[in-house]
């Protein structure tokens, strides 16, 4: 599908998910999140809790460093224990250091004196941010995630991370949300595969796939037609019905 949209990456980290210990949510949420503001995600990368491992991901997926893509979206590692590295990894691939951010320490502090909470050591990690970041406001437990260059560091457990999603998507630039045609055709996919392919040919600037399923009727298949042209996509869908006698 041809598109002037914003481009993104999901990086996801944990030696958790590389495991199969711990099934992502994370990427499938924030997936249809931004293909509903017309941000078209490109990439979807897991690394493990490695230093060098996330500083090289950050290079290649920003554009800031040089990268892939217009924005990179992290999810883990910022958390209290030892294993959370990925605010020492980013300020290192930005080129920064890390410090007690004063209003997130005070966010932080708030939250832990209403719960009658102890501030210790391992809770003010969550206050290190790189200097320079913005940060990404976290309403489910206060500890913030932060933006650099052009990546959006947030945390891995889902709740908190669906909250800094929500703090963190009007402050983004959307392009043109992608319009679909879905059409079911109960016949294999072998069947529609030379008719697809004809169409999908004339309509390169279109993204045209084919999803078979089976139920209590058989075997079929869901041709799925996108773009950013509901006129051109509707042309599609007609010739694709046309191409197909349905």
């Amino acid at each position: 599908m041809q598109s002037d949209n914003p481009t993104a990456a999901i990086l996801l980290i944990g030696d958790e998910i590389l495991s199969g210990r711990t099934r992502d949510l994370n990427a499938h949420h924030l997936a249809g999140i931004l293909n509903g503001i017309g941000i078209d995600l490109r990439e979807i990368r897991v690394v493990a809790d490695d230093h060098q491992a996330i500083v090289a991901a950050l290079r290649a997926l920003d554009q800031a460093l040089g990268g892939a893509w217009d924005m990179v979206f992290t999810s883990g590692g910022i958390g209290p224990t030892h294993d959370d590295i990925t605010a020492d990894a980013v300020a290192d691939a930005y080129g920064t250091v890390l410090e007690i951010n004063a209003d997130a320490r005070r966010m932080m502090e708030e939250r832990w004196t209403k719960l009658g909470m102890e501030i210790t050591e391992a809770r003010l990690r969550m206050a290190r941010i790189p200097v320079g970041a913005t940060l990404i406001e976290n309403a489910e437990s206060a500890a913030p995630g932060f933006s650099i260059g052009g990546a959006h560091v947030m945390a891995g457990v889902p709740s908190v991370f669906r909250s800094m999603v929500e703090a963190l998507v009007p402050r983004l630039n959307p392009g043109r949300p992608p319009v679909s045609e879905t059409i079911r055709v109960d016949r294999p996919e072998s069947d529609v595969a030379d008719g697809l392919r004809e169409v999908a040919g004339r309509f390169a600037d279109l993204s045209l796939g084919s999803y078979p399923f089976r139920d209590e009727a058989g075997f079929g298949t869901n041709l799925v037609i996108r773009g950013l042209d509901r006129d051109r996509v509707a042309q599609a869908a007609a010739a694709l019905r046309d191409r197909l006698a349905l």
